[in-house]
């Protein structure tokens, strides 16, 4: 190792001692001794310059820094059974021999380290008092279903025409899940005035459909007013569109620039309708949130659904050819409105459709999406928010339709 990496190893082992001990020292109570900013700057050389030594001197280090550390527990054990000040001291051992291989890793890690150590009543009070036991058991219940069982399941599909894979249908359960776990923290953390039409915008960027299904759950478990929970359902469709014009750009510029003004009147319309709901509204309109942030079975209930419509759309394309392109990318958009714009975008390149069929096609998208989205509000949130609902989206198809009339 050269000189210059060696002294930054070294340096990096010594700041991240010197911040850890400094934080272990302003938690020290008087009339205790603990591990301070002296140990640990100890400590950090010692392991810093053991790696540097060999693997035989860092081992003996680790061994005698642990028993140190066991010894001066069971010292304290009875007075202060905690074992924070220990899982320190050996953290700044490891952090010191790391800083000879990485540095930059080191120095985060430490301090990530210190800023936990820092925040101890932050900490606690988020854990005891913030979190209730149904969020936890929620959480879990979301990381299981990520990082257990969504590796476990298979990328081949089940079906002769390769729509139904395991692992696209359990992420749009995990999605809904995520999404329902969202609007619950942003509602609980920014208020239900703006927390939960921040998340659900943003998060109609991944699946407005999700948050259409999950915003309606709310309502029905009383934990939302129809009014801004229809909403925060119509901005993450606000956030949908705009993807739309991407994905549409991205098949076809020229399609693009020709629907140009159907879109923006489209995006007023939705636009409009969201105004009128949050105005009746005042800040206590959106409760907060109670009970469970989401509803497995509700999540598992939207993928078979999306499953059978995949497979309608995938039947009708291979039976009927072009024309049932048209009608499987309106099937489609009960389900997935970009894929179904993508679709008649490549008609278009490939000369499958004319300009003047394929600008009504694509607000028949729309309209297909809209049917699609209002049934689930009215099935998932009662009549009242699927009535608001589907008036954003009437406004949206109706602006469409009015720009195609009137600019194209």
């Amino acid at each position: 190792m050269n000189s210059t990496a060696h002294w930054t190893g070294l340096l990096t082992a010594l700041g991240v001692g010197l911040l850890i001990g400094v934080v272990r020292e302003r938690r020290h109570q008087p009339g205790r001794t603990k591990a301070g900013t002296r140990t640990h700057l100890l400590v950090a050389i010692l392991g810093n310059v053991s790696w540097s030594l060999g693997t035989s001197p860092f081992v003996a280090t680790v061994l005698v820094v642990g028993a140190l550390v066991i010894g001066g527990y069971q010292a304290t054990a009875q007075s202060d059974p905690g074992q924070t000040g220990e899982a320190a001291l050996l953290t700044t051992l490891m952090l010191s021999a790391l800083a000879q291989q990485n540095p930059s890793l080191s120095a985060a890690l430490g301090v990530l380290a210190a800023a936990m150590l820092h925040a101890k009543q932050a900490s606690q009070h988020i854990s005891r008092v913030l979190i209730t036991d149904q969020e936890l058991q929620d959480a879990l219940i979301l990381a299981a279903a990520a990082l257990v069982v969504m590796p476990l399941l298979s990328d081949q599909a089940m079906d002769p025409w390769g729509v139904l894979q395991p692992t696209t249908l359990w992420r749009i359960v995990v999605l809904v899940m995520a999404v329902g776990m969202l609007g619950h923290v942003a509602q609980r953390v920014l208020g239900g005035r703006w927390g939960m039409p921040l998340a659900a915008f943003f998060s109609g960027f991944v699946s407005s459909t999700a948050v259409v299904v999950s915003t309606g759950q709310r309502v029905r478990s009383g934990q939302s007013d129809a009014l801004p929970a229809a909403a925060c359902a119509l901005l993450a469709n606000l956030a949908s569109l705009t993807l739309f014009a991407g994905v549409l750009g991205a098949a076809s510029p020229t399609l693009l620039f020709a629907m140009r003004w159907p879109l923006v009147l489209a995006v007023l319309g939705l636009l409009l309708v969201v105004l009128l709901a949050l105005r009746r509204i005042d800040g206590d309109g959106a409760k907060t949130p109670i009970g469970r942030a989401f509803k497995l079975t509700h999540a598992l209930g939207m993928a078979s659904i999306i499953a059978l419509m995949s497979l309608l759309a995938a039947w009708l394309q291979h039976f009927f050819g072009d024309v049932g392109v048209l009608v499987a990318a309106l099937c489609v958009a009960w389900v997935e409105v970009h894929a179904a714009a993508a679709s008649i975008a490549q008609l278009i390149q490939t000369g499958g459709m004319t300009p003047e069929w394929a600008h009504w096609a694509l607000v028949a998208v729309l309209a297909s999406s809209a049917v699609a989205k209002t049934t689930l509000a009215m099935a998932s949130g009662g009549i009242r928010y699927g009535l608001t609902v589907g008036l954003g989206f009437v406004a949206m198809v109706v602006g469409g339709v009015v720009g195609v009339l009137w600019f194209v």
